[in-house]
C-alpha cells in the first residue's frame, strides 16, 4: 500500500516512520510512504503557499492553486483516494482504518494556518477525517495516526494475524483486560480463570469483561450494534448487575486491576 503525504513539513515524518512496525513494514515492501513538500509548487522567489482570506479575518489560508499543482503531481504518478485531515472532518474510526487498508494509494493532505481554500476542498478532496473535537497546529500528527492505524491492518504487517482482530473497537466493544507475569503483583492476583487452562471459560470471561468495560467507559459504542440473542441476554444481565452494584456501592469496581469481581 502507498501513502502520499502533502505537507509543508516533510521532515516531521522521518522519526515515526523509521522505527518499530512502520519501519519493518516499509523494509518488507508492505508499505510505501512518500512525502511531498507543498511549498515546492508555490510560485515566486519566496514560495508563498498562503494568503489573506477574502472578507477579512484572522490567519492565513492555503492557496488552492498551489495545492492543486501539488496534488496533480502526486496523482500523475498513481491515481489515489484523497483525504484531507481537518478538525471539520468525520471522526476517524477503526472502521475507516479497515476501509482505507484495502485501497492501493491514499493521499493525505495536511492542512495548516487558518484553513484551506474551500474550492480545493469541494473539487479535489474525496473525504475529510478528524482525530477528534480539538484543533492541532497542522494535519501532520493526524496523518501519522491514520498511517499507523491502517498499516497494522495490512496483511503480513503484524506478527500474529489475529492481533488486529482481537482488540478494542473490533466487534463493537473495547478490549478485555490483559495480564502477564508475575501472577501476583502489589497484592493483586491475576484472575484465576486466566490460569485455569479452560479455554472456553477464558473466552467467556474475556467477552464478559469486554462488554462490561464498554458499558462503563464507552456505552455509545453499543448503540446500533447488532447482537445475537446470547449477547443481548448477556448485555441485559450485565447492565442490571452494573446498575445494582453502582447503587449498592459506587466504589465497588476495582479500577486498580481493571476487572470487575466475578
Amino acid at each position: 500500500m502507498r501513502f502520499s503525504i502533502l505537507t509543508l513539513f516533510p521532515d516531521l515524518f522521518r522519526g515515526p516512520l523509521e522505527v518499530s512496525i512502520l519501519q519493518r513494514a516499509r523494509q518488507r515492501g508492505l508499505l510505501e510512504v512518500v512525502t511531498r513538500d507543498i511549498r515546492a509548487h508555490a510560485p515566486g522567489r519566496h514560495r508563498q503557499v498562503d494568503d489573506a482570506p477574502f472578507g477579512g479575518g484572522p490567519g492565513m489560508v492555503l492557496r488552492t492553486d498551489v495545492l492543486d499543482q501539488a496534488l496533480a503531481a502526486v496523482l500523475a504518478e498513481a491515481p489515489g483516494h484523497v483525504v484531507l485531515l481537518s478538525p471539520q472532518g468525520s471522526p476517524f474510526r477503526q472502521a475507516d482504518a479497515w476501509r482505507l487498508a484495502v485501497l492501493p494509494h491514499v493521499v493525505l493532505i495536511c492542512g495548516h494556518y487558518e484553513g484551506i481554500d474551500e474550492r480545493f476542498v469541494a473539487t479535489r478532496v474525496d473525504e475529510e477525517l478528524s482525530l477528534g473535537d480539538f484543533v492541532l497546529t497542522g494535519g501532520e500528527i493526524p496523518a501519522l495516526a491514520v498511517i499507523d492505524a491502517v498499516t497494522r491492518l495490512l496483511p503480513g504487517v503484524l506478527g500474529d494475524a489475529m492481533s488486529a482482530q482481537a482488540e478494542s473497537f473490533q466487534g463493537g466493544v473495547l478490549d478485555h483486560p490483559h495480564y502477564t507475569r508475575p501472577a501476583e503483583w502489589a497484592g493483586i492476583p491475576v484472575p484465576p480463570v486466566l490460569r485455569s487452562g479452560d479455554h472456553g471459560a477464558v473466552a467467556d470471561w474475556r467477552r464478559r469483561q469486554a462488554l462490561l468495560r464498554t458499558l462503563i467507559r464507552r456505552p455509545d459504542l453499543l448503540n446500533g450494534a447488532r447482537w445475537n440473542k446470547h449477547e443481548q441476554r448477556l448485555l441485559a444481565a450485565l447492565t442490571r448487575d452494573l446498575d445494582a452494584m453502582a447503587a449498592e456501592d459506587p466504589g465497588r469496581h476495582d479500577r486498580t486491576s481493571g476487572a470487575w469481581p466475578e
